[in-house]
């Protein structure tokens, strides 16, 4: 992957910046629509709250996050808290959507928790996106708040989901690291990526090959949560797969902290299947095309296996339609797992751009493996079909996680579940 004249770079001197259809908008035109308009941003959850979140019985300010605290009983005070961590995405956590994908949808969590006498401690950071290191330091503060505050000695329960999962895991493992008691007898993960999450190279390229005309998408690819969470990344629109420094990093800090709390139970949930079966994303096809005058000629495709695959093709308002191509990767799209929405949330938003901006998308595949069951029950790396396609018994020695469950079909990531909820509940300490 050579070919860099992408629209955040200068053309070699006989190539025109610009295509030669009068009717085609201006690089100004399509950056003035964009800052107005569209913020891509891939994150799992909904798009929009029915109504804002209730009042929390007590809000704590932390060191590079906030806490909401929901009482099972007001009038006892904070008796048996269980404290979940926000995930992965761009800017703040925000209480109404956290509330809104917590207990309105299938399964009403933070009721039931309540209902069954736990304390909802809902842990939200100032930036998601930041290190999962940075954001340890605001969970390692709200378990220790929640002890100041807690009336009796019942232990903690702490976990999260997704980035969350692996913010506590964090916390908790330095904290025993540093002598320092958390009393914590139960962690839960809930779809965490233990060995890694996947965001198709397809999708990467495309936002740093727009990064000129709106950077945000970039960034968040770019994020120090992103480089740490990915499998595989990449920095630039044309650059190499690999696995990204911080992550290497990340995991070499995880590991000098003793890499899991030695002294709570640990148990963990996937959005996907243990069964093998693949969640029907067929490997090579095209999922994203760009319609609209300034796009047409970007196609995006889902991971194939082999050597030279195309995984995308990029033209946005310049002439050059470079193809991105990859070697040695899985077909991990259609892996069992949880998914998101990643070919979706990018066309959804470049179709609420002006249509005369030129910038029209169509998915025609939606969705994603972002999550692979494997990674989630910490059981396996998923750098092969074999590892991620094999099926796994019920409970397996291999997992690093006490116990496990798994969904019984391939669902949204973190999606808030009956079947997997009524199951980390009765496991409550």
């Amino acid at each position: 992957m050579t070919d860099r004249s992408g629209p955040n770079q200068p053309h070699e001197p006989h190539e025109s910046n610009e295509s030669n259809d009068p009717h085609e908008p201006t690089e100004e035109q399509i950056i003035e629509a964009w800052r107005s308009a569209a913020h891509i941003t891939l994150a799992p959850g909904p798009q929009e709250v029915s109504e804002a979140a209730p009042t929390p019985d007590q809000e704590w300010t932390l060191p590079g996050g906030r806490a909401w605290v929901y009482l099972a009983d007001p009038g006892q005070g904070l008796t048996k808290p269980v404290i979940l961590a926000d995930g992965f995405s761009a800017g703040p956590s925000d209480l109404d959507f956290l509330y809104e994908g917590l207990d309105r949808g299938e399964y009403a969590l933070i009721s039931e928790l309540r209902t069954r006498g736990r304390d909802v401690i809902i842990l939200g950071f100032d930036e998601r996106s930041a290190s999962i290191l940075d954001n340890a330091v605001a969970a390692r503060s709200a378990i220790q708040e929640a002890i100041a505050r807690r009336t009796g000695d019942h232990p903690l329960t702490v976990g999260g989901f997704s980035m969350g999962g692996l913010v506590t895991r964090y916390a908790l493992a330095k904290m025993e690291h540093d002598g320092v008691d958390h009393q914590t007898a139960l962690y839960l993960s809930y779809d965490s990526p233990h060995r890694g999450a996947w965001i198709p190279i397809g999708l990467q390229s495309f936002a740093h090959y727009i990064r000129r005309l709106n950077a945000a998408f970039s960034n968040q690819m770019n994020s120090p949560a992103a480089r740490q969470l990915l499998w595989q990344h990449i920095a630039e629109w044309d650059d190499t797969p690999e696995t990204d420094k911080e992550r290497v990093e990340f995991l070499a800090e995880l590991e000098r902290v003793g890499g899991w709390p030695s002294r709570p139970r640990k148990i963990g949930v996937a959005n996907g299947v243990r069964t093998g079966v693949a969640n029907g994303i067929t490997p090579g096809r095209r999922a994203f095309r760009g319609k609209g005058l300034a796009i047409t000629g970007t196609h995006l495709h889902t991971q194939p296996e082999g050597v030279d695959q195309l995984v995308a093709q990029l033209r946005v308002v310049t002439l050059r339609k470079p193809q991105i191509r990859t070697s040695g990767l899985p077909e991990i799209d259609g892996a069992p797992g949880g998914t998101l929405e990643g070919f979706g949330i990018l066309a959804d938003e470049l179709n609420s751009i002006p249509a005369i901006i030129g910038l029209g998308a169509e998915a025609e595949i939606r969705e994603h493996c972002f999550v692979p069951s494997v990674s989630a029950i910490a059981l396996r790396d998923i750098n092969t079909h074999e590892n991620l396609h094999t099926p796994f018994p019920e409970q397996s020695e291999d997992s690093e996680l006490d116990e496990y469950l798994c969904a019984t079909h391939n669902e949204p990531h973190t999606l808030i579940t009956q079947e997997l909820c009524t199951w980390l509940l009765d496991r409550l300490p």
